[in-house]
């Protein structure tokens, strides 16, 4: 029976070097809301020819300067790996990254007015890049628009320098 969800997501922790106590709940909530409710739908059969249309497992890394999807079934059993160049979403990280740290800055401290300004900016450049994750997936893997805005918050995530 088909099921094309993630119930399972993991990050790459060699990955990434340091998070804020901010950054770290934006990455708690984006897997739990990911796990609670994704639409998840691999596009193409197996090389064996099987078809595996869900749950999954899902672990993110990145590895020089590429996304790395790896994608395993319910039981383990490695399914796809999928890799997109970040190249498209260097911009979007950037500004996001600079966009959060001015609403983390806000809170503490700024008008309601000036906060829901900021907050408006985030959601939009958030909105564009999982749009633009959206199309990078094309032809591989089918995830709506909720999905895809909680996969680029872990994208993110795993792009944290310090």
């Amino acid at each position: 029976m088909a099921d094309p969800r993630i119930i399972d997501i993991t990050l790459d922790e060699a990955t990434i070097l340091w998070r804020s106590a901010d950054v770290e709940q934006e990455r708690r909530i984006a897997i739990f809301d990911l796990l609670e409710g994704n639409s998840f739908r691999m596009l193409h059969e197996q090389e064996d020819g099987e078809r595996y249309d869900g749950p999954y497992k899902l672990h993110l890394s990145v590895e020089e300067g590429r996304l790395i999807l790896a994608v395993a079934q319910a039981d383990d059993t490695p399914h796809r790996t999928i890799i997109l160049g970040l190249g498209r979403f260097r911009r979007p990280i950037r500004e996001y990254f600079a966009i959060c740290d001015s609403y983390y800055q806000a809170v503490r401290g700024a008008s309601i007015e000036q906060i829901e300004t900021i907050d408006m900016a985030r959601r939009g450049i958030h909105n564009a890049a999982a749009e633009t994750l959206i199309e990078r997936l094309d032809g591989k893997v089918a995830v709506d628009f909720d999905t895809a805005r909680r996969l680029f918050t872990l994208i993110c995530v795993l792009h944290i320098r310090g």
